[in-house]
């Protein structure tokens, strides 16, 4: 969740870390922190708020110094102030510490600690463990690698972090466990670390993902050292970042999330290109091959998820079962480990993130893997944890998402599901030829029908102003698309906080019904196909209670434009398709309705972007 950046080398730290910071602010926004090292000592500098708080507090401040730790904050443990924010200090005052996870036992670290005289000044769990390293570091009289990783050898629970010590002005000491951390190796023997790849990318391309129990010394000057928790020495495997920098900036639009949206077309296009051809008439995913057959045979799927990634897997349930008849379970990834699940050897687990490095999902193919079942991955992030747990998957290709509230991952990561069940279902022979002609076909331009909607902004802007004070929503859908009705209630809470709710069409009347009245705007996706007659139905429920209605439908429709109160046309695409299409007008109407109230859009109150801890 947390966001940490560091630097050791022959340039000034503090403009780095600063700059990293902002680029990783969508990880959390509680409070922010900067530490460096200089012929003053250790200086720390941290703000409540966002970075650019602590920006203006530390101006006034004397940053300089070629060694440095900086942290931004979604608070777990202690609220979000400035002392709870990091860097953390020891005791002595020796050791500064960033951290993003959670230390699960804490607590009883912290009682032992007060018993050997340490005082405690916060009340988070990170502060627990940067004093457990000077213990352990006086006690044993070992070197300040040693001492972290004999203290990570008591520590029970998940963390990503980077320690530095005031005798120790050439060494940073870095390490992980279920939380990412990369390091960026620099041409003069320096190094550049950070939670993911974008505070990195405009100063190297040669980077080392640590994984799991893993500890890196990082002397200035020297090569990396590299070794596990268990002491034993590893060599480092170096890995060029594809990621381009002019992918982070705003590229003109207001804000991030604005830009994602609008960047679909190219999104869509991306995640398919070299894996469709319609004039050779195949579509294929390299990254699953060997295991394609097992796909075929499997008796069951289960795909794992959270948030946004969840109802794209709802999506893909649909998918599977229609073109590859293959049953399909879609677990919340957070319930599916705590309930003792039934997963047999023949199973195949699909865990779809964005990040690759979401907690419950990743504890949730851990799991599956404990027994015996093949787990595939769909994720967005290079080199993420997801990606090197699974057996095989699919990178989206989506490029780099840095709104919070997740826009082209849920496109991207529904176009993968497709060409996955596509692929399958025509292997297995499921689906006949011409239907998978006809889909790939159409596939292959949904990219443009996307372009097209995004040219209804000024009128779903329009629709917007109307229903910018509502203070609750209901979203409709049948079939695939009641997943997008999900998914469109979900986008208008996590930026404009009105309550919503997504429900199948035909539940309305099992209990929602009795909150519609003349407030109320409904949201319903009534493209044309299989329910149609049965939407249209459901809309004459809703306006027989005078509630309001916003009907997505397909160009040219009539019906439902003589009923509803306004509406956005999409064009007209096979079934199969349409949340690709139907989604983009609800992704435009949240994001309208949120700059409307005054709300930061790109950062939501309480949420970060990746969920790093369970």
């Amino acid at each position: 969740m947390c966001g940490i950046v560091a630097y050791i080398g022959h340039k000034e730290a503090y403009p780095i870390i600063l700059k990293g910071l902002k680029r990783l602010e969508y990880r959390g926004y509680d409070s922010a922190g900067i530490a460096v090292l200089n012929s003053e000592g250790l200086l720390n500098y941290k703000r409540k708020g966002k970075v650019a708080h602590l920006e203006e507090f530390a101006s006034q401040q004397n940053t300089s110094g070629n060694i440095g730790i900086g942290h931004t904050r979604w608070a777990t443990h202690g609220l979000p102030n400035d002392i709870n924010a990091h860097p953390h200090i020891s005791g002595d005052g020796s050791i500064a510490l960033i951290h993003n996870g959670i230390i699960e036992n804490y607590d009883t670290i912290k009682e032992e600690l007060i018993s050997r005289g340490h005082v405690f000044k916060s009340e988070t769990d990170t502060e627990v463990l940067v004093h457990l390293i000077e213990e352990v570091r006086n006690r044993e009289n070992v070197s300040l690698g040693e001492a972290v990783r004999l203290a990570l050898t008591n520590v029970v629970g998940a963390y990503a972090i980077v320690v530095m010590a005031h005798d120790n002005p050439n060494q940073l000491i870095a390490a992980r466990k279920s939380s990412p951390l990369v390091i960026g190796l620099g041409k003069e023997g320096d190094f550049y670390l950070a939670s993911d790849a974008t505070p990195i990318v405009e100063y190297t391309k040669e980077v080392v993902y640590l994984d799991d129990e893993e500890i890196a010394v990082l002397n200035r000057g020297e090569e990396i050292k590299l070794y596990s928790i268990q002491n034993q020495p590893k060599t480092p495997f170096v890995q060029e970042l594809e990621l381009q920098l002019e992918a982070l900036e705003k590229g003109g639009y207001e804000h991030f999330m604005l830009k994602e949206i609008h960047e679909q077309p190219t999104s869509i296009k991306d995640c398919f290109r070299g894996r469709l051809n319609v004039d050779k008439g195949w579509v294929g995913l390299g990254g699953i091959k060997d295991y394609e057959q097992k796909l075929a045979k499997a008796k069951r799927l289960i795909m794992v998820a959270c948030g946004t990634s969840w109802h794209a897997a709802l999506v893909g349930e649909y998918l599977f079962e229609d073109l590859a008849r293959i049953p399909v379970e879609v677990e919340y990834a957070s319930e599916f480990r705590y309930r003792n699940p039934i997963i047999n050897e023949d199973d195949i687990v699909i865990a779809i993130s964005q990040s690759g490095e979401t907690a419950d999902t990743l504890a949730a193919l851990e799991l599956a893997k404990s027994k015996g079942a093949t787990i595939l991955g769909i994720c967005n992030v290079v080199g993420s944890s997801i990606s090197r747990i699974t057996h095989a998957g699919s990178y989206t290709h989506a490029g780099p998402e840095i709104g919070v509230a997740s826009t082209k991952a849920f496109t991207a990561q529904v176009t993968v599901l497709t060409l996955m069940a596509l692929s399958i279902g025509r292997n297995k022979g499921t689906i006949d030829e011409s239907r998978f002609q006809r889909l790939i076909t159409e596939l292959e331009i949904i990219p443009e029908k996307v372009a097209k909607v995004l040219e209804s902004n000024d009128k779903i802007e329009e629709i917007s102003r109307i229903y910018k004070d509502a203070r609750n929503a209901l979203y409709l859908g049948r079939g695939n698309s009641f997943p997008v009705a999900l998914e469109g209630a979900l986008k208008l809470k996590e930026i404009s906080y009105i309550h919503a709710e997504g429900y199948p069409a035909a539940e309305m009347k099992h209990g929602p019904i009795a909150l519609i009245d003349e407030e109320m705007p409904v949201f319903v996706i009534a493209t044309k196909g299989q329910s149609y007659e049965k939407v249209v139905s459901n809309i004459q429920e809703v306006k027989a209670r005078k509630g309001k209605v916003v009907a997505i439908v397909t160009e040219g429709d009539k019906q439902v434009k003589g009923m509803a109160d306004h509406v956005i046309e999409i064009p007209e695409t096979d079934d199969t398709l349409v949340p690709l299409l139907s989604t983009i007008p609800l992704q435009l109407l949240s994001y309208h309705i949120a700059v409307m109230r005054g709300c930061n859009v790109d950062q939501p109150r309480n949420l970060a972007k990746s969920v790093t801890v369970e």
